[in-house]
């Protein structure tokens, strides 16, 4: 009879040792579960991105209008006939680049 309650205090500290420490243990589970949340919210983010890509490429393939645009706006394309205006706030000031070394 007493090797039968060794035995089973035995197994019974090897469960909850597992329970609360080893892998699959509760603080194990809630670490997966915070990863699994950062995981998802990072593919929202993606497929969100995605989709205004997708929307981009759509209007590009299908709109002159939108070709005309994305040119103005990321290569200064200026039309044959207007006039190219460049305005300088002199109040704002471009801060040195500081070497962090």
């Amino acid at each position: 009879m007493r090797w039968l309650i060794i035995v089973l205090v035995v197994l019974l500290a090897g469960l909850q040792w597992r329970l609360w420490v080893g892998e699959g243990s509760l603080a194990h589970r809630a670490e997966l579960n915070r990863q699994l949340q950062q995981q998802e919210d990072e593919n929202q983010t993606l497929r969100q991105r995605n989709q205004q890509i997708a929307t981009d490429v759509e209007s590009l393939k299908n709109n002159l209008d939108a070709i005309e645009e994305k040119a103005r706006a990321d290569l200064g394309m200026i039309k044959q006939g207007e006039t190219f205006y460049l305005v300088i706030d002199k109040n704002q000031q471009s801060k040195p680049v500081q070497d962090s070394q």
